[in-house]
């Protein structure tokens, strides 16, 4: 994340704040600019052309600090969110707080990164949402499908979402990974298979995607992850079935962009020099920082930061997910 100070008093305010704890000025995130900015008592920010912006309704349903251009309305983000728990289910509200914190830090690094975001109001049929779902009433399966995002907000708890992890024999599982994880099935969709050229290199390096879903899943779970799975993938989920193999790359690709960048903003390795592939920056840049962080944790009882090995062939994966960032269009 980026590093951010409040605009009155200079003090370090952070990517959520609501207020600054140092003067107690009100703080609001400016998406035009990526940057935390300083409110009036109502809420109001005007910017550098004159324009005026409002805190997004949402605050206190979500804690949303995002600013939109319409009083009373909600921001960018929470207009994303096709679907939320009703008012009256209290535990499903509690964990809608958490899982919009993880949406807002997932769309945030999108627009660093420059990666396209069409809503539904622009595509109908393809355009980015999000149902976010309380499993405590319904079956909730976390998936994708047209453009839709389907999350079962349990996982925002701490418990049920280790024995999951436990279940299902991951090293890793948090809710931020889970939108990002997604995310990497819209985008696979939206700059991958729109393209017949990076659509054939795509099939080149995760698989023939047409093989039938349900029978790889079935035979996923009825045979396991193969012996040398860890040579050729970054997970053994990625081995289900090539869709997964994107997202799981695509995920693994947020996480690494992000943690470099985060670590670049606090000083804690050099500013990036130009590198002319992305394997050189995992191996410049990621391997020396996991290393070392996993080593921080473990000086903690902590287990590793990022319990994952990169193959050249993972890396090759990451590469061209690389690629699509820097072909991509600007952010919406």
């Amino acid at each position: 994340m980026k590093r951010q100070s409040c605009g009155i008093c200079g003090s370090a305010v952070y990517f959520e704040n609501s207020e600054c704890l140092q003067c107690g000025t009100d703080l609001a995130y400016l998406r035009d600019t990526r940057a935390v900015v300083p409110v009036d008592a109502r809420g109001r920010y005007t910017d550098a052309a004159g324009d005026l912006w409002h805190r997004c309704a949402n605050l206190l349903l979500s804690g949303c600090t995002w600013l939109t251009r319409e009083s009373g309305g909600q921001c960018f983000s929470c207009g994303l969110t096709r679907t939320r728990p009703n008012d009256a289910d209290a535990k499903g509200l509690s964990q809608f707080i958490a899982a919009e914190r993880a949406k807002r830090h997932l769309l945030a690094e999108l627009d660093e990164l420059g990666m396209p975001i069409v809503t539904r109001d622009e595509d109908p049929d393809g355009g980015l949402a999000f149902d976010l779902l309380s499993s405590s009433h319904e079956n909730v399966v976390i998936g994708h499908a047209d453009g839709v995002i389907t999350i079962d907000l349990a996982e925002t708890d701490d418990a049920y979402r280790e024995r999951m992890r436990t279940q299902l024999d991951e090293p890793y599982r948090t809710m931020l990974g889970h939108f990002r994880h997604e995310v990497g099935h819209y985008f696979e969709t939206v700059l991958v298979f729109s393209d017949e050229g990076r659509t054939r290199k795509a099939r080149e390096l995760f698989g023939d995607d047409t093989k039938d879903y349900q029978a790889e899943i079935d035979r996923h779970y009825s045979e396991g992850a193969p012996a040398d799975w860890n040579e050729r993938f970054i997970s053994k989920y990625a081995t289900m079935h090539p869709y997964e193999d994107f997202a799981e790359s695509f995920a693994h690709y947020l996480h690494i962009w992000d943690t470099l960048d985060t670590a670049r903003e606090y000083g804690l390795i050099p500013q990036a020099p130009a590198r002319d592939s992305f394997r050189n920056v995992v191996e410049a840049d990621w391997l020396p920082l996991s290393a070392a962080l996993n080593q921080v944790n473990r000086s903690m009882g902590k287990d590793d930061l990022y319990p994952f090995v990169l193959s050249a062939a993972v890396i090759d994966k990451l590469e061209f997910v690389h690629g699509l960032r820097t072909s991509a269009p600007a952010a919406s």
